[in-house]
């Protein structure tokens, strides 16, 4: 299943992923359990008051690809390189020293991107989706070091910097095809790491096997079970803010927390997931696990429905800016990345071969697709999901 993925990727693209709640926190009623007290925040301690919250390697993987899409983008101006081997090397985290501004220990620390990319439930990675995103590394890498400052001379069938024309502060590294590396590495990962991990992993198989009795280690600070850490885990891959907050506030500047965040006027995913998470959490800790089951229905339906309405909100801007080259460029590069995690999902909306369908269909020569061909895949994708009705509105 995991091979059959990552051929989705590279047809498509070639050489070019018992304790209780803080009782400080005003505690939401859930109709499904009225006895179960959720907090306000992601917040959860012990009766001693240690918080039984970790999600370290999240936080770390988050802002590793943060850092990766901050170098990426250096090769948006005309004679700035982007070294690809360098790019890997933090795909990795080997002989990389980050800038690390929170402070989270990432260099030298055992966790990176890579090891997870594609990973089946057992944890073994996808080396069809690794080889996939490191080509595209390499191609950015091969693309930047070919432009030259002032000459922004992108367009098609030439690689380089392509400039709006409607707006002329936006400009992105293409392909000849005008498929930009940037958004399908990062976006991509989104789909193959964050997603992956939390659709089918830490929500999956690994957490119904996990132990809910003991505490993992508190002589050394694990006040948690396994499976409050787990959850955890799959938390720390939505948002790494305790305290997030739906319509722009703490957690919604990056990756699924923002994109959630994006849709949340017209879906209420920002909502709907961040409270199933801490109603999950509640009930895990007050072992209750039919209630847990039923949070992680809503997070991965909520989740899926994230992942379709970005895609469907993305081939919309297409259509609006379909006569700017770059712009149109720029979000279908979007619009593919997001719909390339669709398959990653649980029960997903469309299998494999319906995506490359549509995926087929935009092409891979994004100077030469048609507003017909982008409305078709929208529409169909929209009634994949259930968003028929608001597939205008996203």
């Amino acid at each position: 299943m995991q091979f059959s993925k990552s051929l989705l990727y590279l047809s498509l693209f070639g050489a070019l992923c018992f304790t209780s709640c803080d009782n400080d926190d005003e505690p939401d009623m859930t109709p499904d359990d009225p006895g179960l007290q959720v907090p306000s925040t992601y917040t959860f301690t012990d009766a001693d008051g240690n918080s039984t919250v970790s999600y370290n390697g999240q936080e770390q993987r988050l802002e590793m690809l943060s850092e990766i899409t901050t170098y990426m983008k250096t090769g948006n101006t005309s004679g700035n390189a982007v070294d690809a081997q360098q790019l890997k090397d933090m795909y990795a985290n080997e002989n990389i020293t980050w800038a690390d501004a929170p402070g989270l220990g990432m260099t030298g620390s055992s966790k990176q991107l890579k090891s997870k990319t594609g990973a089946a439930p057992s944890g073994t990675p996808d080396p069809g989706f690794i080889a996939y995103f490191e080509g595209l590394m390499d191609g950015l890498g091969f693309v930047s070091s070919t432009t030259v400052a002032g000459n922004d001379n992108g367009g098609p069938g030439q690689a380089g910097v392509v400039v709006s024309t409607t707006n002329p502060s936006k400009q992105y590294l293409q392909d000849a095809n005008g498929q930009e590396f940037v958004q399908l590495i990062e976006k991509g990962l989104m789909g193959a790491v964050f997603y992956n991990q939390i659709q089918l992993h830490y929500l999956g198989e690994p957490l119904q096997n996990s132990d809910n009795t003991d505490v993992v280690d508190a002589a050394n600070g694990k006040y948690y079970t396994q499976m409050e850490h787990f959850w955890d885990e799959a938390y720390g891959y939505f948002t790494t803010a305790t305290d997030y907050t739906p319509g722009g506030g703490n957690g919604t500047n990056r990756f699924w927390g923002r994109y959630a965040d994006g849709r949340e006027d017209v879906l209420g995913s920002a909502t709907s997931i961040s409270r199933a998470f801490r109603t999950g959490r509640a009930a895990i800790s007050a072992g209750d696990m039919a209630e847990r089951d039923a949070q992680i229905a809503v997070i991965r339906d909520e989740l899926q429905k994230v992942a379709a309405g970005t895609a469907i909100h993305y081939l919309n801007d297409a259509i609006a800016d379909f006569g700017d080259d770059a712009l149109r460029n720029h979000v279908l590069s979007e619009a593919a990345a997001f719909m390339y995690a669709l398959p990653f999902g649980h029960e997903t909306i469309a299998n494999q071969a319906q995506i490359q369908t549509w995926l087929t269909l935009i092409g891979t020569d994004f100077y030469n697709v048609s507003t017909t061909d982008i409305l078709t895949v929208r529409d169909e994708l929209a009634a994949a999901a259930g968003l028929s009705d608001v597939r205008e509105d996203l």
